[in-house]
């Protein structure tokens, strides 16, 4: 027994010890500085909440924390539905499955940056061509508007996650038992009647699971924001993660963007924690 308590340890000790170096510990640094006048290499004096009472009167903060949420709610309901959409698709009985998942899940193994690039040049080079082809005004200078820029984020994280997801939600159902859907079929049920009384329900936990890392991810995107739009037009479209990296590295102000990234941090740990407490719950009721 002591033998295995020593090996259980042995091999959990480094996955501790990262979990340790490379979070915890940057996390306490990080919030002790937000306290400081910190300027990357040293600090002089502590400044209290001076820096969290500058959050109040920043309206470009409060701009891009607007601008992420909407842009996560927007993704989050998209991934999910998409990505569920894609694992019935394929997990029915098609003979292209196999080459369908590989193809869907392929915009995942592209770098954030590169796939900004892509899109950059679909969305100014191919809609704007096709946009005077047919004479759209729409689909002309696509990315030198907010509201067509926000949906230039959404459709480039979508096309990219989709399948990830779709892998996910996969896993859960090949886990249904055939014999209920047999059953079903023998009383009658409809598609949807099965969907809805058999399949949801058993795929509640990958529901949790997708809803947590869509959410995560959608309030940390950094490079398809860098490389699509890069905050523009006059930062309209600017995300948190590029707010804050803006202001400690464009406008050295380490200590200040220390601080919205403590409160971005409180603002995603709530998000998050709440909704998989609330979707565990559901899972119980169902």
């Amino acid at each position: 027994m002591k033998n295995k308590e020593f090996s259980f340890w042995l091999f959990i000790t480094p996955v501790l010890l990262s979990l340790l170096i490379v979070v915890i510990l940057p996390l306490l640094l990080g919030t002790y500085y937000s306290f400081t006048n910190w300027n990357g290499l040293t600090f002089t004096n502590f400044v209290g909440f001076e820096n969290y009472q500058r959050l109040l009167g920043d309206q470009q903060f409060k701009s891009a924390l607007w601008f992420t949420i909407k842009f996560a709610v927007a993704s989050i309901i998209l991934l999910n539905v998409i990505g569920l959409g894609l694992a019935l698709l394929v997990t029915s009985k098609l003979k292209t499955s196999n080459i369908l998942r590989t193809v869907f899940f392929m915009p995942n193994l592209i770098g954030g940056l590169i796939l900004g690039f892509i899109w950059q040049f679909i969305f100014v080079r191919v809609f704007s061509g096709v946009g005077k082809l047919i004479g759209i005004e729409a689909l002309q200078g696509w990315l030198s508007d907010t509201q067509t820029g926000f949906w230039g984020l959404v459709i480039l994280t979508v096309w990219q996650m989709s399948g990830y997801i779709m892998i996910i939600y996969i896993a859960y159902l090949q886990n249904v038992p055939n014999e209920l859907l047999e059953a079903a079929d023998i009383d009658g049920a409809s598609r949807w009647q099965k969907f809805k009384n058999i399949i949801f329900p058993l795929i509640a936990p990958g529901f949790t699971v997708s809803m947590f890392l869509t959410l995560s991810n959608s309030f940390k995107i950094y490079d398809q924001n860098l490389s699509l739009t890069n905050g523009g037009p006059y930062n309209s479209t600017q995300m948190m993660a590029m707010n804050i990296v803006d202001t400690a590295f464009g406008s050295n102000e380490m200590a200040y963007g220390q601080s919205k990234a403590v409160i971005f941090f409180i603002i995603v740990a709530i998000i998050s924690l709440t909704q998989v407490y609330f979707n565990k719950k559901r899972e119980v009721d169902l």
